[in-house]
């Protein structure tokens, strides 16, 4: 079969298809032809080399973790799932290679109708980010939060799932993804310098927690909360040194002592929640772009600009 890899790191372009031999399910895993899988910020990064002190890997490295399609093989002890279904789910993280024809998925939910091939391929794995962070602040009805990055991928995702526990959502971005936000049920506000001033302005009386998806902005976003325990990151390294909890799911021997923090269970049972409210016309997945397998470098690329809305995914 078809497989996205890498055997070095550097710039996109060091990202190869590559004929590998397919694999199987085992037991309580499910494999799937695969429809379409997610492009990753974090694996983009580790691609690039920027995080090998942190991330480290081992050659080859096969990219993607989330991905939807067909299932056509079910393994020892699975109930629930059988030759044919459509579904979406994750990878092991320590397996990964879900841009590829096949992929072992040890985690999945039906694909919601409502939802495009595209939007259920790039789905999964920020549905379960966003699960696990809203959990861990203890997100809920009468909550005011803010998401920092929330026209990305996951922010995209945070954003509808905090709106749907009954929260008050403040959404950082550029200008031109204001009306964008809105649309997805978040204020907008931009982000920068005098972002305390501006979120103070849209929530008096305080922000209840902080979700932050982007990077650099750990001291502005712990005035805003008040306290850094309200705060939780995905994407700043740095998050130890402020006191702040970084939240990950990759196994320990793949995230270095700088993360400074171990693993968060996954959040998998949001799959389920996702499915209900896609049902409900309350959860879409944007897609900022669809490339092929064999398009994975362009993918990666438009990755790096920062400036995808939504997800960027590969179709089979």
């Amino acid at each position: 079969m078809r497989a996205v890899q890498f055997t070095e790191y550097g710039p996109a372009g060091v990202l190869h298809l590559t004929e590998i031999e397919a694999p199987h399910a085992g037991p309580g895993e499910v494999r799937i032809a695969v429809r379409a899988s997610g492009v990753s910020p974090g694996e983009v990064r580790v691609r690039s080399g920027s995080l090998r002190d942190v991330v480290p890997v081992a050659f080859p490295y096969r990219t993607g973790f989330d991905a939807a399609g067909v299932v056509d093989e079910v393994g020892d002890g699975v109930t629930g799932a059988t030759a044919g279904d459509e579904v979406f789910g994750m990878t092991a993280s320590t397996r990964r290679g879900a841009n590829a024809d096949y992929a072992v998925l040890t985690a999945w939910a039906p694909k919601p109708a409502a939802w495009s091939w595209a939007e259920a391929g790039g789905a999964a794995g920020a549905v379960e980010t966003s699960t696990r962070v809203l959990d861990l602040l203890k997100v809920g009805a009468g909550n005011t939060v803010l998401v920092q990055g929330a026209a990305g991928g996951v922010g995209t995702t945070a954003v509808q799932m905090a709106a749907a526990r009954g929260a008050t959502v403040i959404g950082t971005a550029s200008e031109h993804n204001h009306d964008f936000l809105r649309s997805l049920g978040a204020e907008p506000t931009t982000y920068g310098t005098g972002l305390p001033g501006r979120v103070r302005a849209l929530a008096p009386a305080g922000v209840d927690a902080v979700f932050d998806c982007a990077e650099g902005a750990l001291p502005d976003l712990i005035a805003i909360a008040g306290d850094p325990a309200r705060v939780v990151t995905i994407a700043d390294f740095s998050a130890a040194s402020h006191g702040v909890h970084m939240s990950h799911g990759a196994p320990a021997d793949e995230t270095g002592a700088a993360v400074g923090a171990a693993a968060d269970p996954l959040a998998v049972h949001g799959l389920g929640i996702a499915v209900e409210l896609a049902g409900q016309g309350r959860l879409r997945m944007p897609v900022a772009a669809a490339f092929t397998l064999g398009e994975a470098a362009a993918a990666h690329g438009l990755s790096e600009t920062r400036h995808a809305r939504g997800k960027i995914v590969l179709l089979n």
